[in-house]
């Protein structure tokens, strides 16, 4: 199936980083990301889906209420995107912000570049 960029981004936020669950997370991965793909974040650079769904795995575990909230509407240009968005546990203040931006490629994710965003 050939995603959106903006739907690349806003499953990439709940279906993949926003997911508990270890075998509806893997197939999203498998959907929406490149078998090459790169994800970037302050700590460290995941390389392939096993590594994404991995880390994804890694970090949703450290915070297993909290939801994904795009602040906006995604952007795209050309063969990127991005999406603003806070994290926290639903009707609580957010605990953090970040920025997302992708690169993709016949309708996958071959590219993340995660950025972490003073709370709006």
């Amino acid at each position: 199936m050939t995603e959106t960029i903006s739907t690349l981004l806003l499953r990439n936020l709940s279906d993949v980083f926003g997911e508990n669950d270890p075998v509806r997370r893997r197939a999203a991965v498998d959907e929406i990301f490149d078998e090459d793909a790169v994800f970037y974040e302050p700590n460290g650079v995941y390389r392939g889906r096993e590594e994404i769904d991995r880390i994804a795995g890694v970090i949703k575990a450290t915070h297993p209420d909290f939801e994904y909230q795009p602040l906006a509407e995604p952007e795209v240009t050309g063969d990127g995107g991005r999406v603003r968005w806070v994290s926290g546990v639903p009707g609580q203040a957010p605990a953090y912000a970040g920025t997302d931006f992708i690169v993709a490629r016949d309708g996958k994710i071959v590219a993340v570049y995660l950025f972490f965003d003073e709370l709006p």
